[in-house]
C-alpha cells in the first residue's frame, strides 16, 4: 500500500509542537546539575535543604503533618541535588487503611534544576509536591502505596460516592485528590524511572509545562495514572499505565466513574504521547477540553499526539477525544465500549489504528471535518457512527457561539472486518466515504500500526529523539478486560493471593482463588456449612454454603504457598513462605420492612416541610417490601409504581450484635435521618450528592428507622452495620 495516503492529514506528519517541545526539553537538560554530596546528613523532619545533599540511608517512620502547607523536607534554591537512595519514609504502618496517609513527604519551592533521586516515599496524602519549580528532575524514585480513599461499589451494584469530578481546578481542587507526584507551574525537567503505584494518583500536572515524563510505571491506581490540566507542550513517552481503574464489576457494570491510565484536561495542547501501555483503565486515554471551551466555544486541548500507544480493554472508552483537534495515529484501542469517543471533536485525524472487538469503533456526536483513515476494524459491533442531536443540554455555552451540526467527515481506505454493523448516520449531512473494503471474515494476519501506516510510522517514530519506537511490555496488559477485579481499595494487581467472589449477594457464594501460581489450602472457617474444595492451585473456585444460622457472619481463611507476594499495601514475602488470605461477609441486618411515598406538590418537599413528608406514610403509602438489604441506586426507578422525582420511603428493622465495635453507615443522594432507638443519629437532610454518613452503635438489640427521600436525579440509599469505627469517607468529591 502507498505511504501517500497516510500523508493526507490537515496537519503536517513532523508535528512542530513535537520540534519545539523537544527543543525546550533539550534547553533545560543542558543546564549543568550540581554534582552529588558526598557525605550523607541525617533526616530530620522539617529539615530544609537548600544545597546538594545526601540523606543517610535507613528507613524513617514518620507521621505526615496535617497541614499541607507543611512538609518532612523542603528543598529551595537552584543546582541543588537530593539523593534519598537508601531513604525510605513511611508515614502510616505498611498494613494501615491507605486512607489515613496524610501530609507532603517532601515539597519542592520554586527553584531551578532541582534533581531528586532515589527514595522510597508512601504512606503520604503527596509523595513529592513541586511549585514553581524550573528543570525539575524526578529520577528512579518509588512513590507507591501513597493515599487512597475506600470504595464503596461492590460486586452486585456501583455507588455513585466513588464517581470522580477532575472538571474544576482554577482553585487547585485536584489537591482533594493526593498524588504520589503532583507538578505545579513547573516548567520543563523529566520525570523518569519513577514508580507509584497502589495509591490513587500516579503523577498530577497542573499549569506544568515542557516536561518529560519516561519510563515509569504508573499503573494499579484508583483514579490515573497520570492527569494533566493546563499543560502543554510535555512529551509523555514509554511508560506503564495500566489497571488505573475503578467502577468496574465484571459481568455486573463497567463504568469507570472517571479513572483512567492519562486523563488531558482543560486546555492541554501541544502534547506528545506515544509508546504508552494504558491497558485495562476506566478510559485508556481521557481528553476534555475544559468549562472555558465549554462557555465560550473557545479554545480546546488542542493539537495533541497519540502516536503507538496501547489505550484497549477499557470499561469506557479506549480513547475519549472531546471539543478539540487532535491526532490519534497508530494506537491499539481494543476490547473497550468505545474504541473512540469523539463528541464535539473538529479536524482531528483518526488514522493507522487498529480496532478490535469494541462495541463501538468510532463514535462521534456533533463532530465537524474529522478524518478517519486506513484504520481496521476487527469484530467492532458498530464500526462507525456520526450523529447531532435535536436538542443540545441548555447550559453549555458551546452550542450558541459554534455550528455544532455533525457534518464534512471523510472516512477513507480502512478495513471493516466482521462487524455487525458497518455505518449508523443520522442528522448528519455533507460526508465523504470512498475506498472503504468490508470483509466477512478477520484477516489471518495480526492488526500492526506499522503496517497500516508505512512509511508515516517511521516519520512519526523519527520525530521523537531519545527514545525507541516499542511498547513497554506489561505481562497483564494483554489480558482480557475481565482480568480487572476492584475491591473497596482499588485494582487487584495479582501479586498476592485473593479470594474474589463471582456472584453478587448469593445464599450459596462461589469464590475465585487469584494471585500467582502456587497451592492453597483451607486453614480455618466460621459459619460455613459446606466447602466445595479443601485445596488446590491458583485459579480454583470454591463454592461455600453459609450456615443456615449465619447467612450474614462468616468467614473462610486460606493459606497460600508459592512464588513471591507483595500485598496491595506493601508487604513482601519471599518465595515458598506461608500468606493467609480469605473472605468474608458481615451484614447483621436480617431483613427490611419499607414503605414508599410519592407527592408531585413543590411545597410538600421534606426539606421543606418534613412534618407532611411524615404524614405521607400514616396514609399514603404507594407500596410496602420486605427485603433482605436496604439498598437501592438508579438514574430510572427500577420498582414498578415509583415515579421518577419527589418519592421517599420509610424503612424499619431491628438488629442484633455480639459485643464488639461497630458503626451504622448510611450512603444517600436526596436526604436522609436514622434514629436507633428513637435517637435521631444521622441527619443529612438538606439534598445533597452521594455522601457517606457515619454514626457510632453499641453492641445489643437495637431498633432502627431511616427517612429517605429524592427530589430528582440520581437516587441512592443504602444503610448499613459494619464493624469497627466509621471514618471512611471515599473519594473527595463532589459527585
Amino acid at each position: 500500500m502507498s505511504s501517500r495516503l497516510w500523508i493526507t492529514a490537515p496537519m503536517p506528519t513532523t508535528a512542530p509542537w513535537v520540534r519545539l517541545a523537544a527543543t525546550a526539553l533539550c534547553t533545560w537538560m543542558a543546564a549543568p546539575i550540581q554534582a552529588e554530596a558526598q557525605a550523607a546528613v541525617p533526616f530530620t523532619p522539617g529539615m530544609k535543604v537548600t544545597e546538594s545533599v545526601r540523606i543517610a540511608p535507613g528507613t524513617y517512620d514518620v507521621v505526615g503533618p496535617e497541614s499541607l502547607d507543611e512538609a518532612l523536607i523542603v528543598v529551595s534554591g537552584d543546582d541543588i541535588t537530593l539523593d534519598l537512595s537508601g531513604v525510605h519514609l513511611r508515614g502510616i504502618p505498611i498494613e494501615s487503611d491507605p486512607d489515613l496517609a496524610t501530609g507532603v513527604a517532601l515539597r519542592v519551592d520554586g527553584g531551578s534544576r532541582v534533581t531528586i533521586r532515589g527514595g522510597s516515599i508512601r504512606g503520604y496524602r503527596f509523595g513529592i509536591l513541586a511549585r514553581g519549580s524550573r528543570g525539575l528532575r524526578i529520577i528512579d524514585s518509588d512513590l507507591s502505596y501513597n493515599w487512597k480513599p475506600r470504595l464503596f461499589s461492590q460486586v452486585g451494584q456501583e455507588s455513585l460516592v466513588d464517581w470522580l469530578s477532575y472538571h474544576d481546578n482554577e482553585q487547585r481542587e485536584w489537591m482533594r485528590f493526593g498524588a504520589a507526584i503532583y507538578l505545579e507551574d513547573v516548567t520543563g525537567g523529566e520525570v523518569r524511572g519513577t514508580r507509584a503505584v497502589q495509591g490513587m494518583n500516579g503523577l498530577l500536572m497542573t499549569g506544568t509545562d515542557s516536561v518529560r515524563v519516561q519510563d515509569n510505571d504508573f499503573s494499579y491506581n484508583s483514579g490515573l495514572g497520570i492527569g494533566m490540566y493546563r499543560s502543554s507542550w510535555n512529551v509523555i513517552v514509554t511508560n506503564l499505565l495500566d489497571y488505573n481503574i475503578r467502577g468496574y464489576s465484571e459481568g455486573i457494570y463497567q463504568r469507570g466513574q472517571d479513572s483512567a491510565g492519562l486523563l488531558m484536561y482543560a486546555q492541554s495542547s501541544h502534547n506528545t504521547v506515544a509508546y504508552n501501555s494504558a491497558t485495562h483503565s476506566g478510559d485508556g486515554f481521557f481528553l476534555w477540553a475544559g468549562r472555558h471551551t465549554m462557555d465560550t466555544g473557545e479554545g480546546g486541548a488542542n493539537d495533541n499526539l497519540l502516536f503507538y500507544n496501547d489505550f484497549s480493554y477499557a470499561p469506557a472508552n479506549a480513547v475519549e477525544v472531546t471539543f478539540s483537534r487532535n491526532r490519534v495515529i497508530g494506537n491499539y484501542l481494543r476490547g473497550s465500549r468505545y474504541g473512540i469517543w469523539g463528541g464535539y471533536s473538529w479536524e482531528t485525524l483518526i488514522q493507522g489504528n487498529c480496532f478490535g472487538g469494541n462495541q463501538y469503533g468510532v463514535a462521534i456526536e456533533h463532530g465537524q471535518d474529522n478524518v478517519i483513515e486506513g484504520n481496521r476494524f476487527d469484530g467492532d459491533s458498530l464500526v462507525v457512527s456520526f450523529w447531532s442531536r435535536e436538542s443540545e443540554p441548555a447550559d453549555w455555552g458551546y452550542s450558541r457561539y459554534r455550528d455544532t451540526y455533525s457534518r464534512n467527515q471523510r472516512v477513507a481506505g480502512n478495513i471493516f472486518a466482521a462487524s455487525s454493523e458497518v455505518w449508523r448516520l443520522e442528522r448528519t449531512r455533507g460526508n465523504e466515504i470512498v475506498s472503504n473494503l468490508v470483509m466477512d471474515s478477520i484477516p489471518a494476519e495480526a492488526c500492526d500500526p506499522r503496517a497500516l501506516l508505512g512509511n508515516a510510522f517511521d516519520d512519526f517514530a523519527s520525530s521523537l529523539p531519545n527514545v525507541e519506537p516499542e511498547l513497554p511490555y506489561s505481562p497483564r496488559s494483554g489480558l482480557p478486560r475481565s482480568a480487572m477485579v476492584v475491591d473497596a481499595w482499588g485494582p487487584h494487581d495479582g501479586m498476592s493471593p485473593k479470594l474474589w467472589p463471582l456472584d453478587a449477594e448469593q445464599a450459596v457464594v462461589r469464590l475465585r482463588v487469584l494471585g500467582p501460581a502456587g497451592s492453597w489450602r483451607l486453614i480455618e472457617h466460621r459459619g460455613v456449612a459446606q466447602i466445595s474444595v479443601l485445596s488446590g492451585r491458583t485459579g480454583d473456585t470454591l463454592v461455600v454454603e453459609p450456615s443456615p444460622g449465619a447467612l450474614g457472619d462468616w468467614a473462610v481463611e486460606l493459606e497460600y504457598v508459592g512464588e513471591r507476594t507483595i500485598s496491595a499495601r506493601g508487604t513482601e514475602s519471599v518465595a515458598g513462605s506461608s500468606v493467609p488470605f480469605g473472605f468474608e461477609r458481615f451484614e447483621a441486618i436480617d431483613d427490611w420492612d419499607i414503605s414508599f411515598v410519592a407527592w408531585d406538590d413543590p411545597a410538600r418537599d421534606p426539606d421543606r416541610d418534613p412534618r407532611a413528608f411524615a404524614q405521607l406514610f400514616e396514609s399514603e403509602a404507594i407500596m410496602t417490601r420486605r427485603e433482605t438489604r436496604l439498598d437501592y441506586q438508579w438514574f430510572t426507578p427500577r420498582l414498578e409504581g415509583i415515579p421518577g422525582e419527589r418519592w421517599g420511603l420509610e424503612a424499619t428493622s431491628n438488629v442484633t450484635l455480639e459485643p464488639g465495635e461497630y458503626s451504622l453507615r448510611t450512603i444517600s443522594d436526596g436526604g436522609v435521618r436514622v434514629w436507633v432507638d428513637g435517637a435521631l443519629v444521622v441527619d443529612n437532610w438538606e439534598p445533597h450528592g452521594t455522601v457517606v454518613d457515619y454514626a457510632p452503635i453499641s453492641a445489643g438489640q437495637h431498633e432502627l428507622r431511616v427517612r429517605y427521600y429524592q427530589l430528582e436525579g440520581w437516587s441512592e440509599i443504602r444503610t448499613e452495620v459494619v464493624r469497627g469505627s466509621g471514618r471512611s469517607p471515599g473519594s473527595a468529591g463532589p459527585h
